[in-house]
């Protein structure tokens, strides 16, 4: 029986300004556990189901952040450049510890000017803008509920790391930006579009970007009110040529140490969760998506 995540009231509670409580059991732990398990399973997921789903998942270290909890692993896997990533609904995943939503520290939500298509620059007090590879990002998001049609009328929030591997608010020298963040509304075929830069791979995590989704622009100021919470997976041929490119030098090393099955959020499936990136590192890329809530 599935879960209707615009009936969940209970989030996730911040542990500290370092750390947030991302689901333990979801819905890939719990196909895994059944995987393997007979009555014995059963019953072990039964109990899951009745008890704390978080955990303290998305550790991988950002720039001037927290360091990893677990060493890297792996080299470079090899991704494929396109998912289906309609099929099914979109897995739900820890929100990191950087996500500006006011469930850990900072909201970025509730201030004027968060609404927009460019994301590359802070708003507010700050005007400075994320240097790297231009990369649009068009989202297409559907209403799992109601057989993936549309969803329209939602709210769609994303955040990733700059081309230094730092997430504005939280990283040292950079708590006064808010820049790589952005809200925006679906239009009638459930679509959103940013424009940002290509971010980069930090210490113990594959490249992704975060976005969390809301029934609406006004319930899109309080985390309590997300109906989803996921990441896309950055596909390999696209950033391999990225990161090749002056200013992704330490994101071209870090790659080398982790891999898409040692990452501690893709490493039990992402086959919804890789969007097509199109484009070459002269010109910028072009990013889509399309999933179901």
């Amino acid at each position: 029986m599935r879960i209707d995540h615009r009936e969940k009231d209970l989030e996730n509670h911040d542990r500290g300004l370092d750390y947030d409580l991302p689901r333990l059991l979801h819905r890939r732990g719990l196909l895994k556990l059944a995987g393997g398990a007979g009555l014995a399973g059963a019953g072990m997921i039964t109990l899951g189901a009745c008890a704390d789903t978080t955990s303290t998942a998305d550790t991988g270290s950002a720039q001037g952040s927290r360091p990893p909890r677990g060493g890297p692993g792996g080299g470079a896997a090899q991704p494929t450049q396109t998912s289906d990533t309609a099929n099914g609904e979109i897995p739900e995943e820890t929100s990191g510890p950087f996500p500006g939503d006011g469930s850990n520290g900072a909201n970025v939500l509730t201030q004027s000017g968060i609404v927009r298509r460019d994301i590359t620059s802070s708003f507010g007090s700050s005007t400075t803008k994320a240097e790297g590879i231009p990369l649009g990002i068009t989202m297409t998001i559907n209403d799992f509920a109601k057989n993936k049609s549309p969803l329209a009328g939602a709210a769609v929030y994303i955040w990733h790391c700059d081309r230094e591997g730092r997430y504005s608010l939280y990283s040292q020298d950079i708590t006064d930006e808010n820049y790589l963040r952005g809200v925006q509304e679906t239009d009638d075929g459930g679509q959103v579009k940013f424009d940002t830069i290509f971010p980069a791979c930090y210490s113990g995590r594959w490249p992704h970007i975060h976005f969390e989704v809301y029934p609406s622009l006004a319930k899109a100021t309080n985390s309590a009110n997300k109906i989803a919470t996921s990441q896309m997976a950055l596909p390999e041929p696209a950033f391999k040529a990225v990161y090749a490119t002056s200013g992704y030098e330490q994101s071209a090393r870090n790659l080398s140490r982790v891999s898409l099955e040692s990452d501690n959020v893709f490493s039990d499936g992402y086959d919804l969760q890789v969007p097509t990136v199109t484009g070459d590192p002269a010109k910028g890329y072009q990013l889509t998506f399309t999933c179901a809530v």
